[in-house]
């Protein structure tokens, strides 16, 4: 199963570079404010994850940029998780330029499960509950 939420930004001025376009990192933490948002609406924290004994490191990362953003736009980060594995989750984002619906941005973030010392583990059952 697929649980999908919708975050959303305004780009500050401190987001764009010379161009006055959205510095491509900045995706990135975006997207990471979409996982976490989606996370925390479904009922677990990243707090509650990690003081239960649970990191998700990223794995894998991918963005691809479609238009450009600028100062002052808003920004809705579409974020959808999907379980890969009992140990992996994926999670799908498009940023989508809210006045006028253009995709600016899509990516892919994959993460693993590991315990407080680093070792892979298996997701919590609760989490496996929340994407199945």
């Amino acid at each position: 199963m697929t649980r999908s939420g919708t975050t959303l930004v305004r780009v500050r001025y401190a987001e764009t570079d010379q161009m006055q376009v959205v510095y491509h990192a900045n995706y990135f933490v975006w997207f990471e404010v979409g996982r976490t948002d989606l996370l925390r609406e479904l009922g677990w924290s990243y707090r509650e994850m990690e003081a239960a004994g649970f990191w998700l490191p990223v794995i894998e990362a991918h963005c691809a940029y479609h238009r450009p953003a600028r100062y002052d736009d808003e920004i809705e980060i579409r974020t959808a998780g999907r379980l890969e594995s009992a140990a992996r989750i994926a999670f799908d984002y498009q940023a989508v330029r809210r006045a006028d619906g253009v995709v600016t941005a899509s990516g892919q973030t994959v993460h693993a499960t590991v315990a407080p010392d680093g070792r892979p583990c298996r997701l919590p059952e609760r989490v496996r509950d929340l994407f199945r």
